[in-house]
């Protein structure tokens, strides 16, 4: 459900609303001379399904050869990490 709040009262309870679309998820829509100016809404998370990623990683251009050769350059500049202790 979207509240309909004043522009003044949004300013006067500003902290008190950004709490209640904080953690009650409400909806607010600001209005200025009973005119509607703007929403406040909590921001959604991006979702995608697994399919949803697998098909963009498709659609995706193929890297060439340079960037995999760029990509071994780079990680060659590296040494190579220590064996862990830990290991038997």
């Amino acid at each position: 459900m979207k509240f309909h709040i004043s522009a003044t009262q949004a300013a006067r309870t500003f902290s008190d609303l950004l709490n209640r679309v904080c953690y009650r998820g409400e909806e607010f829509i600001v209005e200025r001379g009973g005119e509607p100016v703007c929403t406040i809404s909590p921001v959604k998370p991006l979702q995608c399904t697994g399919a949803e990623l697998a098909a963009l990683f498709k659609s995706l251009p193929k890297p060439d050869a340079a960037f995999w050769d760029a990509v071994e350059e780079a990680s060659n500049q590296y040494p190579d990490l220590p064996q862990s202790p830990w290991e038997r």
